[in-house]
């Protein structure tokens, strides 16, 4: 019996479709803050509030870098290199490892699945990431576990929605800035 070809190993990422709305709600809560606080003559500096909305541009950049990969081997879940603060959340399980996949209910009454090793250890099934029906197609073949039943824990309404928003809290950003730069003296 000759073993059957290995197949590549496929990668999956956070969804567009959920970093994108979150980068702008991002800048659309965080931009106006030194611009205001250059106009309101604040106690706090403005370069020091550019700085640490860099910094928190650069952590959220980074906590959206998560990667899944699936292999012949094992699915792998892993950051960019450079994200030390997620160290801990990086692991991998071999195929024959898995036992099941279980559902738990969270606090906002999503669902979300869990592997079961057979350590009895639990790994969260990445549930975010562009591709997910592919990830949960490879995980049935490569553990023979039913997975017809698994959804995405969040509707891509949901992150329109979020989009929406942020983008109409962009526009009032903009006209609270255009107004508060109109009262500066010119210098």
């Amino acid at each position: 019996m000759r073993d059957r070809p290995q197949q590549p190993s496929s990668q999956f990422r956070i969804s567009p479709l959920i970093r994108i709305p979150l980068f702008t709600l991002y800048i659309a809560l965080t931009v106006p803050l030194p611009i205001l606080a250059r106009v309101t003559s604040s106690e706090i500096s403005p370069t020091l509030l550019w700085l640490a909305l860099a910094l928190g541009a650069i952590i959220l950049w980074g906590s959206l870098s998560e990667r899944v990969t699936v292999d012949d081997r094992q699915i792998q879940v892993n950051y960019a290199s450079w994200v030390f603060w997620a160290k801990n959340r990086h692991w991998s399980l071999p195929w024959s490892e898995i036992q099941s996949l279980k559902p738990r209910t969270t606090g906002q009454g999503g669902l979300v699945y869990y592997f079961l090793a057979k350590s009895g250890d639990a790994y969260l099934l990445p549930m975010r990431i562009a591709g997910f029906s592919q990830l949960v197609h490879q995980v049935q073949e490569k553990t023979e576990i039913d997975t017809s039943n698994v959804k995405p824990l969040a509707q891509p309404w949901m992150y329109a929605l979020l989009l929406g928003f942020s983008l109409l809290l962009l526009a009032v950003d903009a006209w609270t800035i255009s107004t508060a730069l109109q009262q500066l003296p010119l210098a």
